[in-house]
């Protein structure tokens, strides 16, 4: 849970800590307890409903003569961040004594109790069943949780909370006479919160269930799957792929918002809210991949999303002000690791190079331009987005160093993370110099002094060129060695997208080809697999990059669920651990911005997207953003369509696509792209929340063969069994 945190056992520094579990249930069927007694269980069949965020599970268990089938589901809810919801519904087939136990449980997580409560203080009636509060190991927080529940179906039923055992897990039972042919349902609420949210997380998620049990558990239901269906308004269609990939692409946009959160004050994790118990490599830290992969998607998608994560670097500013001192720079220096909770740096001991890591400065502040370009608020182009684009820009201008060449940033790590430090690091100089050109436009727009020498360190910033070649190089003294990954690692296309650097097309093509032809030592690595496919849509080369988005992304896809892994098979030895919301974002904003050359800006720095060679025309239709008539409607040759009547944050977000403030002359409804390249977005930029006039179909969403709102076994469409990729799959873009 976000703001929860601990000290970590092995690195001893602070990282993210498991919270009591806030949904633990048993059964018990003629004297015999399903914990006790797991072997007499039969698992039936467990569906993750992406639609509305539901994990449906049923299971019978058969201790003796009688058998009691349990059905559950379990989500957490959008509307009241703060809880989590579960409904256990069982049935018997004879009649038997029956419980069931609903409540917390603490057991097997590292802290100690606090307090433990199972009445309210000052009332008789109690609010909640119980309460407690835990403090993490090491003392760094708590976390306060809360429940209730409520028996349906039962006559006379037995109901008892343990109140004696003060170290005994908070759980209510009920037990009752069952009997065939009747149903009985337990329903439960239960809250959760940090101490870095509340002073009182105990007394606070007790208020939280209350306001939900008063909603009551139909109702957050009903609200939790409207939420989803908003959420779902901005699904990614991908127009010529097959239902594999259109199942890949639509697991990927559910775990990226599983995690994020409009409410979240802390951001987000490298896996978001996932928990491994046998691998905690990134400990929680909000790190550069955030703003660099999972922020541009959210931008699009849901925009309160991406404000709340820029509200996360807002509000420790001071922390990147601090870490800027420590350095010797003026301006702001984001931590490379970010505690969640102070915004300080927090990276394990273990890897003191890490400290050379700076690119996440890069990343925040664009992020942040980024956010301007699509919405078009001033008022946040003025105060918040400036204080951080501001601030990096001086601290660039004291860490670049002056040279016969231009400038140079020397010792700094690049994405390959080499042993040690390098100079003119290529992704890191393109960042960059991106970054300048984005403060020297904003300080001149606010008439703020800077602009002239930010756009001179720009212009001169030093970019390693290979003479001959006219390939970028990773960084000063690259050489690339055969079946080295990390010499394979293709830093260099990072700074042509997602950042959008533009060396001018000999440069852009020629570094292409030359990391893309030798790309086989990296593949299977995080972060920059991901974007593979889209690099090589830039080219030209559909086969190429069907080919790069299968190795790239689909085989990181672990089953059942569909989740995308930090490492591919590839890479032996490393654990199958996920989301990584590197590779998940990295992959979606590939689809929004690589493949579509989709790029928000103020001013028009090069044209707009445009297919790539060879592709012909499909009648692509996109929709006019805000229209809700069928005249709205284009074929992607068709020309353009009137500028929609919207609020002023939709017409904003239109101009940061066309004219005037966006793309230049070029309409964003005048493109031909090709669908085997190009990912038709039914609503684009937030849009989902554009198009209110005209109900647009859906396809059902599917996690593994299970459609929206059926049961269905992982593997009950016969038509995905026994299925393997061959060489004319097609994903974004066809292989002919």
């Amino acid at each position: 849970m976000g703001g929860l945190v601990e000290r970590d056992p092995v690195e001893d520094g602070e990282g993210f800590a498991r919270a009591p579990f806030p949904i633990a249930g048993d059964v018990e069927v003629d004297g015999h307890w399903l914990s006790s007694d797991g072997g007499r269980a039969r698992f039936l069949v467990q569906a993750y409903d992406f639609g509305c965020g539901e994990l449906q599970s049923s299971f019978e268990f058969r201790p003796d003569a009688t058998c009691v089938r349990v059905q559950t589901v379990s989500f957490c809810s959008r509307s009241l961040p703060a809880l989590v919801l579960q409904e256990i519904r069982l049935e018997v087939d004879r009649d038997c004594e029956l419980a069931v136990r609903a409540g917390l449980n603490q057991t097997g997580i590292a802290g100690r109790w606090k307090a433990r409560r199972t009445r309210t203080p000052g009332t008789v009636q109690p609010v909640v069943d119980g309460l407690m509060e835990w403090e993490t190991d090491g003392s760094l927080s708590s976390c306060g949780a809360a429940y209730v529940t409520r028996l349906e179906g039962a006559e006379g039923a037995e109901r008892r909370v343990e109140e004696t055992d003060r170290r005994a897990p908070l759980q209510t039972s009920y037990r009752f006479r069952a009997r065939p042919g009747r149903g009985y349902v337990v329903r439960q609420i239960a809250g959760l919160l940090s101490s870095s949210m509340h002073t009182e997380p105990d007394r606070q998620a007790a208020r939280m269930v209350f306001v939900g049990a008063t909603r009551g558990f139909e109702q957050l239901r009903e609200e939790n799957r409207a939420a989803w269906r908003e959420i779902w308004r901005g699904r990614i269609k991908l127009v010529g792929a097959d239902s594999r990939w259109q199942r890949i692409a639509d697991a990927s946009y559910y775990y990226l918002h599983a995690s994020t959160h409009a409410s979240s004050v802390f951001s987000t994790g490298m896996f978001g809210l996932s928990y491994w118990p046998n691998y905690h490599y990134y400990h929680g830290h909000v790190m550069w991949d955030i703003e660099a992969f999972t922020l541009p998607v959210c931008l699009l998608t849901a925009p309160e999303v991406a404000r709340a994560m820029l509200g996360f670097r807002l509000e420790r500013l001071g922390a990147a002000r601090r870490n800027a001192a420590m350095n010797g720079y003026s301006g702001l220096q984001f931590p490379w690791a970010s505690s969640p909770v102070h915004g300080e740096e927090v990276i394990r001991l273990s890897k003191p190079q890490v400290m050379f890591e700076q690119r996440v400065n890069l990343a925040v502040a664009r992020a942040f331009a980024q956010f301007c370009h699509a919405t078009g608020e001033e008022a946040f182009a003025r105060d918040p987005a400036w204080r951080v684009l501001g601030g990096v820009a001086r601290w660039l201008e004291d860490r670049v160093v002056e040279t016969e060449r231009g400038f140079e940033i020397r010792e700094a790590l690049g994405i390959a993370e080499q042993e040690g430090p390098v100079d003119n690091d290529a992704y890191v100089n393109m960042a960059a110099a991106v970054v300048l050109r984005e403060a020297a436009t904003a300080a001149r727009r606010l008439a703020v002094t800077g602009s002239d020498r930010w756009e001179e360190i720009a212009k001169r910033l030093y970019i390693p060129v290979d003479p001959e070649t006219h390939v970028i190089l990773n960084h000063d003294g690259y050489v690339y060695r055969e079946h080295d990954p990390v010499a394979a690692t293709p830093e260099a296309l990072a700074g042509l997208f997602p950042f959008e650097y533009d060396p001018g097309p000999e440069i852009e093509e020629a570094t292409l080809r030359s990391y893309l032809e030798r790309i086989g030592p990296f593949l299977g690595s995080p972060m920059l697999s991901a974007p593979l496919g889209a690099w090589a849509a830039r080219l030209g080369d559909r086969r190429l990059s069907a080919h790069l988005f299968e190795v790239g992304y689909a085989e990181f896809i672990e089953e059942p669920f569909l989740v995308a892994d930090e490492f591919s098979p590839r890479v032996p030895g490393q654990v199958r651990a996920g989301p990584l919301l590197a590779n998940v974002g990295g992959f979606l904003s590939s689809c929004l911005y690589g493949l579509t050359r989709l790029r928000p800006a103020r001013a028009s720095p090069r044209p707009g997207p445009r297919r790539p060679p060879r592709c012909r025309n499909c009648g692509t239709r996109w929709r006019s953003i805000g229209s809700g008539s069928a005249a709205g409607r284009r074929d992607c040759s068709a020309g353009t369509a009137g500028e929609p009547r919207s609020s002023r944050t939709e017409a904003s977000i239109w101009r940061a696509l066309r004219g005037g403030q966006g793309w230049g002359p070029r309409s964003g409804l005048e493109q031909d792209l090709d669908r085997p390249v190009f990912l038709l977005l039914e609503h684009l930029v937030g849009a989902r929340r554009l198009l209110e006039r005209e109900p647009v179909r859906r396809e059902p969403l599917h996690a593994q063969g299970i459609a929206v709102g059926q049961q269905r076994q992982y593997l009950g469409d016969p038509a995905l069994q026994g299925r393997t990729p061959t060489s004319s799959t097609r994903c974004c873009c066809r292989v002919e």
